[in-house]
């Protein structure tokens, strides 16, 4: 099967991750069904099994990412995060199908000294983290051919993240507060749409992890950014205990990438340079 004959169907098509795979998925030559809120729901059985039948792969960006709300909303965010994935891999299972799903570093409970590898331990320490674990869990048992992709950090042009949110406050307020004790890898959705488009290609099996080469706090990269804006802005460095929020976050999220990089044709780029790229186009 070709990409130019391969159909994609992307849940959350319309999301910050899901918009830039289906513009890169049309740039590789696939056929990308974009396929979101209001008129396709994932806790909807009929809508999956429709988006199923329509294509060849299907990758599942959809998902119920407010890390804060789902602490209250845990009902909602694990029928979207957990159930629905489990219903999705027993339709792909019945109808031959292979499914890739994105997962999260909120899995781990960050504690660790070292990158978390794909043989680690889960430990959630949230709702958000226990609601998208279920689904990794629910989707393995299904009996589906998947892949499961776990990123961290990401950042794009469609919807809220740490990038825009910072750059936004820094128009109102000269000092701003930055914790310095949660490390990972920034990662652009274009990159991990990038890298996507070549697992459809190859269609492995099993977990995976994906972020940018390199680490850094989200102190560090802070000033990173606004050094790239020449911004000038008083960057305060404080602890995560200082920003007390329904949701606990774990300080470490670096990611092990060595499995993926095997299945790549190059070396992982440094946050660094999708970064700057990203700013420019702010």
């Amino acid at each position: 099967m070709t990409a130019e004959s391969t159909s994609i169907a992307v849940l959350g098509g319309r999301g910050m991750l899901g918009s830039d795979l289906v513009q890169t998925c049309r740039q590789q030559g696939f056929t990308p069904i974009v396929l979101d809120l209001p008129e396709f729901d994932i806790t909807n059985t009929d809508n999956l099994q429709q988006a199923v039948s329509d294509a060849d792969i299907i990758v599942n960006c959809a998902a119920y990412t407010n890390v804060d709300g789902a602490e209250s909303q845990a009902e909602l965010a694990y029928k979207v995060n957990a159930e629905a994935a489990g219903r999705l891999g027993a339709i792909a299972r019945d109808a031959g199908k292979w499914v890739l799903h994105i997962s999260t570093d909120f899995v781990f409970d960050g504690r660790s000294d070292s990158p978390y590898a794909e043989t680690d331990q889960p430990n959630p320490i949230n709702t958000y983290g226990k609601t998208k674990l279920a689904g990794e869990q629910l989707l393995a048992r299904s009996g589906c051919k998947y892949c499961i992709v776990r990123v961290e950090w990401t950042y794009g042009s469609s919807g809220n993240n740490f990038v825009t949110k910072l750059t936004q406050r820094a128009k109102s307020q000269d000092t701003l507060k930055v914790v310095d004790d949660q490390t990972g890898s920034p990662t652009a959705t274009t990159q991990a749409a990038g890298v996507i488009c070549k697992l459809l290609r190859k269609k492995p099996e099993g977990i995976f992890h994906f972020a940018s080469a390199g680490y850094v706090t989200r102190y560090g990269m802070a000033e990173y950014i606004f050094d790239r804006l020449s911004m000038n802005v008083n960057l305060v460095p404080c602890k995560t205990s200082d920003f007390p929020s329904p949701a606990t976050r774990p300080l470490n999220s670096r990611f092990n990438c060595g499995k993926i990089t095997s299945l790549l044709d190059e070396p992982i780029d440094s946050w660094k340079g999708p970064l700057e790229l990203f700013l420019r186009q702010l």
